[in-house]
């Protein structure tokens, strides 16, 4: 495989440093790969920016933390201007739907999903924090040559509350089945 490199960023409350530990867990579950996850949080932890890094790398990692993602995920519009052009040439953004990636350099914007993450989350799961989830699912089915998808599904089981579960899994296979067409939904709504 060599190293691949995930950044999920957002506000704090949204999950995303829980599925950069999932993603970090499921990594492990893969034999002869190795993997770094690192996580930071802004000086507010609910609602200020947040940021989780995961690199696998079939050899030694010798930097743990991301140099430039190969996927790049963004809930917020700070992270998207944050980190929305950094980004391997051929890498690839999942963006929620509410952002304005009308910034985002030329060579990048056929690498990018926007997709309406919070709202699905809020409307077909009834909870806003199941974002992460979606998110993951959607990871999930871009890297599945790399993670098998049941490696994420154990590390979720693992990780959640144990009452949360269902709901949780509810919400990644949402995110695993959405239909990812760059050219329908680069500019568009689910």
């Amino acid at each position: 495989m060599g190293r691949y490199e995930i950044r999920l960023s957002g506000a704090g409350g949204q999950g995303m440093i829980l599925a950069g530990i999932i993603l970090a867990e499921a990594g492990v579950m893969v034999d002869n790969l190795n993997v770094s996850q690192s996580q930071s949080y802004g000086p507010e932890s609910r609602g200020g920016a947040s940021r989780a890094e995961v690199v696998f790398d079939e050899d030694q990692i010798d930097f743990p933390k991301v140099i430039k993602p190969d996927l790049l995920v963004c809930l917020t519009q700070e992270s998207f201007d944050q980190y929305g052009a950094d980004l391997k040439s051929y890498g690839v953004i999942i963006a929620d739907s509410g952002i304005d990636i009308s910034e985002i350099k030329p060579e990048f914007k056929d690498n990018i999903y926007q997709l309406n993450i919070l709202d699905l989350a809020a409307r077909e799961i009834g909870k806003d924090i199941s974002a992460n989830m979606i998110v993951l699912g959607i990871i999930a089915r871009i890297i599945q040559t790399k993670i098998p998808v049941e490696f994420i599904k154990k590390a979720i089981i693992e990780k959640v509350p144990p009452k949360t579960v269902d709901l949780n899994i509810e919400a990644f296979e949402l995110g695993f089945d959405l239909k990812l067409d760059k050219r329908s939904y680069v500019y568009g709504r689910i």
